[in-house]
């Protein structure tokens, strides 16, 4: 998938309407013998408003013009009964449908949610946030009306439809041919409609999604916004989008709106011609009053099921464009999968890189020929400039991505083969961007093991020194930290990620810059908790302030790709190569500063 900014709109696959529809019923399936149950309700209703106009017209024939009180009295109480007991039939069928229609939506929303879940990471570094909870609320949502009209409006006014021109028909085949006369005008007029409307829906929700994307990154990042006062320029941008969406959703409806006044001209004009041609077949006693008010309520109905149909594609159109979005997003194949379900047994902690070739896109490789050999237990620090490839390393060990050349071993197991969610299970990342969820600092620390009683979740913080600063807060464990740990300074929500990654207990540790924006007085606190939490571990550590990692068991200078160097902090400073131009210059930097 190409790049995605906020103001860019988003491109998708072309798909035919009927392979839509088909693909958005097939959630129906499931629910196929409630939908029977709605449907026979409706043919039910349907054939009660198809006898109203027909017992009117024995009334007027039979009784109304013979004065047969008490045959006009029968005819009502059946006319009652049959309405007052679809009327009923039509409140259960609604509700039968409603509950359908949310379970299917929910179904959908799930499924959309669990499988972005196992998308791979290029999936988010392409795509705005925004964009993707834009699909997840709004477009589902936009599917309701589609579903509940699909059975509740669709189908049975198809069968009205059907059945009022066969009773038409039947009844008098002059008047019907009338009738129907202007249906071929109507259908061109609609189907030109929708070839341009459809577009302009994908268009609006293109701008929607821009606009929920743009909304989402400044609201993220508002203390950057107010901290260089720009709230004047985001307020601008922000108008900007969302006049782009409004004028491409009144584009959109003003199409849409033509619906209505032409099937309503077409229902005029098919109503006047039946009237119109009416009055010669009564002259010339073809047809009787009673047959004429019989025919112009069929007439009626037979519109009656034409509007609700040009009601109910007008939804579609304007829905199709949600549905597309939606399987876009479906259809997308995770780029790291599960190739068997081998489970990766408990890891020891030998992990090693043989031959090992990476790159992001087409182009010059990130890693190149990588190879090392880590011992179970050994604290390894990766080094090196900005854009070495130290992160690519650790991502590549929790397979977040796969290499080009080479293999991942973990206990002499490609890792490659092995089911994703018991190698992840037994590994820690902490990140230099710390992530605390929207719950008490107890619940984020449980994160880690989710079993974890309240006294393991107080010694892992108390292992890590955070037990001191949790109990002087107002609430204690019971916090709440607000939305990513906001009401948390950065060295404290470092320290809660500390104590969830102890309480994990994972073989393999991967501290990336996880101590860089900790102050000097946290960090003395929090190293006697790393060295607990790094004891018995395999671990990386990345890290561009040395002197956090002088202590590793093993030191790889990463530079262009390659491992420039490997030893202790003195091996290396003895061998006065990269790592000592790198020491001595942060050396130096340091007492200048001082």
């Amino acid at each position: 998938m190409a790049k995605n900014s906020i103001k860019e709109d988003e491109e998708l696959n072309k798909v035919s309407n009927i392979e839509l529809l088909l693909r958005l019923f097939s959630y129906l399936k499931p629910y196929k013998m409630t939908v029977a149950i709605v449907l026979i309700i409706m043919i039910y209703v349907m054939v009660c408003g198809l006898l109203n106009p027909y017992l009117l017209m024995l009334a007027i024939d039979n009784y109304i013009s013979k004065d047969n009180i008490n045959g006009l009295i029968g005819i009502s109480i059946v006319l009652l009964i049959f309405n007052l007991i679809s009327l009923f039939a039509s409140k259960i069928r609604i509700n039968m449908m409603a509950k359908v229609t949310n379970t299917v939506l929910l179904e959908i929303r799930q499924q959309l949610y669990d499988h972005i879940q196992k998308l791979s990471f290029s999936f988010f570094d392409n795509r705005p946030v925004g964009k993707i909870l834009a699909r997840v609320i709004g477009d589902v949502n936009s599917l309701q009306d589609m579903f509940t009209n699909s059975i509740t409006s669709f189908i049975p006014e198809v069968l009205t439809l059907i059945c009022v021109t066969i009773v038409m028909f039947s009844m008098n085949i002059k008047l019907a041919i009338v009738s129907v006369s202007i249906l071929p005008l109507l259908g061109l007029s609609l189907f030109s409609i929708e070839t341009y409307s459809r577009k302009r829906w994908q268009v609006y929700r293109q701008k929607r999604s821009n606009s929920n994307a743009y909304t989402h990154e400044n609201f993220s990042g508002i203390r950057v916004i107010e901290a260089f006062a720009k709230e004047k320029t985001t307020s601008s941008n922000y108008l900007d989008l969302t006049c782009d969406m409004m004028n491409s959703f009144i584009k959109a409806v003003r199409l849409n709106d033509t619906f209505w006044p032409i099937v309503t001209i077409s229902s005029g004009i098919g109503t006047i011609l039946v009237f119109w041609y009416s009055i010669s077949l009564l002259k010339s006693g073809e047809i009787s009053i009673g047959m004429i008010v019989a025919f112009i309520s069929y007439v009626t109905m037979f519109w009656r099921p034409i509007i609700d149909i040009s009601n109910f594609y007008n939804t579609l159109i304007t829905n199709f464009a949600a549905g597309e979005r939606i399987f876009e997003i479906l259809d997308i194949e995770p780029n790291i999968t599960n190739l068997n379900d081998k489970k990766m047994p408990p890891i020891e902690g030998l992990v090693e890189f043989k031959n090992l070739t990476f790159s992001y896109d087409i182009g010059e490789p990130i890693l190149k020929n990588i190879n090392f050999k880590i011992k179970p237990g050994e604290t390894v620090a990766l080094v090196g400039p900005t854009g070495a490839g130290k992160t690519t390393i650790v991502n590549l060990i929790s397979r977040f991505y796969d290499c080009n050349e080479g293999e991942v071993l973990i206990d002499g197991q490609n890792i490659k083969y092995v089911d994703l969610e018991s190698l992840r299970y037994q590994m820690g990342i902490m990140l230099q961007d710390t992530f605390l969820f929207s719950t008490s600092i107890k619940e984020n620390i449980r994160y880690g093991k989710l079993n974890a009683t309240d006294e393991e979740v107080i010694a892992a913080a108390k292992a890590v020194n955070a037990h001191g600063f949790i109990t002087k807060l107002k609430n204690g464990y019971d916090t709440e930290v607000n939305e990513r740990g906001s009401r948390l300074s950065v060295g404290q929500r470092q320290l809660i990620s500390f104590a969830r990654a102890l309480l994990a207990d994972p073989r393999i540790l991967i501290l990336d810059e996880a101590t860089s924006n900790i102050d000097t007085h946290t960090e003395k606190l929090v190293q006697e908790g790393i060295a607990k939490l790094l004891h018995g571990r395999t671990s990386f550590v990345i890290a561009h302030r040395l002197s956090t990692i002088r202590d590793a068991d093993k030191i790889m200078v990463i530079s262009d790709g390659t491992i420039k160097e490997v030893g202790t902090h003195d091996e290396l400073i003895d061998m006065k190569g990269h790592y000592y131009d790198l020491y001595m210059s942060q050396y130096k930097f340091l007492n200048e500063g001082a």
